[in-house]
């Protein structure tokens, strides 16, 4: 028996335990990122396949993989002996995940999933679809713990400030924008989750390591006055940390935006349902009403400054002298 058949095995027994009928295990972050660090690879863990994108679904006694037509001939070799049934995305007769759901789940069944690997979106479509059922949506916890022993940490890597001459605006001239924003909304806090988008609002980078991602695991929590960002602080040396405080932004754990977000009572709440992850949606208290759109950095990051468009010019030449070497 091969070591993913034995993992997918260990969590079904997991889900028998549980009452959990089919389990969900997307690509994804915390943060609905695109690219994901080693700590999340859950679905390449348990099936073995590796490529970037992809869903696995594991039922009671039997385990779906879902990818595209770029992986079709590496997921047929890397599921190999692992019992995982290789569904082809847009493939004629493959259903989608949802539609495989849809037609799969009995009434009176559950379904379950990390509800912080799924957006607020997805998980009001999963929790409606089990209501129709007559069903429950379980999403309260990763049923990997206590199975995936040797894990990875969540990344660490070094994060730093970048220099205004790169970006072009500071991160107070940011701030500002967004809390004007905010006033159109009439919000009173702002739930941030986007890794993209809290870079380009703090002007705040990591060194990639092992990955090629530029962006440090964080949240961010904003008021009219205040800003907190929930983040690993031994990322930042002792220089960057003193300079964020003085510069008005609180520093907090990266696990506590859980705790701080159903503390709010009774507060106007601007947030982006595919960008909020459903257990911290989940956490928010029945006083607050929501204000659900587009993160205000996301279009105002998306709108270049001078500084911005003639660095984007040099990244342009450098990148077409490697490419040009590289071919040569």
């Amino acid at each position: 028996m091969s070591e993913n058949r034995e993992r997918i095995l260990k969590l079904q027994e997991k889900m028998q335990e549980l009452n959990i009928d089919m389990y969900l295990v997307p690509t994804a972050d915390f943060h609905q990122s695109e690219y994901v660090g080693d700590y999340f690879k859950a679905r390449k863990w348990l099936s073995g396949f590796s490529g970037s994108a992809g869903t696995l679904l594991v039922t009671d006694d039997q385990a779906y993989l879902w990818t595209d037509g770029r992986y079709f001939i590496q997921a047929a070799k890397e599921l190999e002996d692992t019992g995982v049934t290789l569904m082809k995305m847009r493939e004629p007769g493959v259903p989608t995940v949802d539609e495989f759901l849809e037609m799969n789940l009995a009434k009176g069944s559950c379904l379950a999933c990390d509800g912080r690997v799924i957006s607020v979106s997805q998980g009001k479509a999963y929790k409606k679809m089990m209501e129709d059922k007559e069903g429950r949506f379980y999403c309260q916890e990763d049923l990997l713990d206590g199975i995936w022993n040797d894990r990875p940490e969540l990344s660490k890597e070094p994060a730093y400030l970048v220099d205004i001459k790169y970006v072009g605006m500071s991160r107070e001239e940011k701030i500002e924008m967004v809390r004007r924003a905010m006033k159109k909304y009439e919000a009173d806090v702002h739930i941030l989750s986007s890794l993209d988008d809290i870079a380009w609002l703090l002007n705040i980078r990591k060194n990639t390591g092992a990955s090629i991602n530029l962006l440090p695991l964080a949240h961010v929590l904003m008021t009219m006055d205040t800003l907190t960002l929930f983040i690993d602080s031994s990322r930042f040396d002792d220089c960057v940390n003193a300079y964020l405080k003085e510069n008005g932004v609180t520093l907090a754990p990266y696990g506590d935006i859980y705790g701080a977000v159903k503390e709010l009572r009774n507060e106007t709440i601007l947030l982006e349902p595919d960008k909020v992850n459903y257990a911290m949606y989940k956490s928010i208290h029945e006083s607050c009403l929501l204000e659900e759109a587009m993160n205000p950095a996301s279009w105002m990051k998306a709108m270049k400054n001078p500084v911005e468009m003639e660095n984007l010019r040099k990244a342009h030449i450098k990148d077409g002298v490697a490419l040009t070497k590289f071919i040569y």
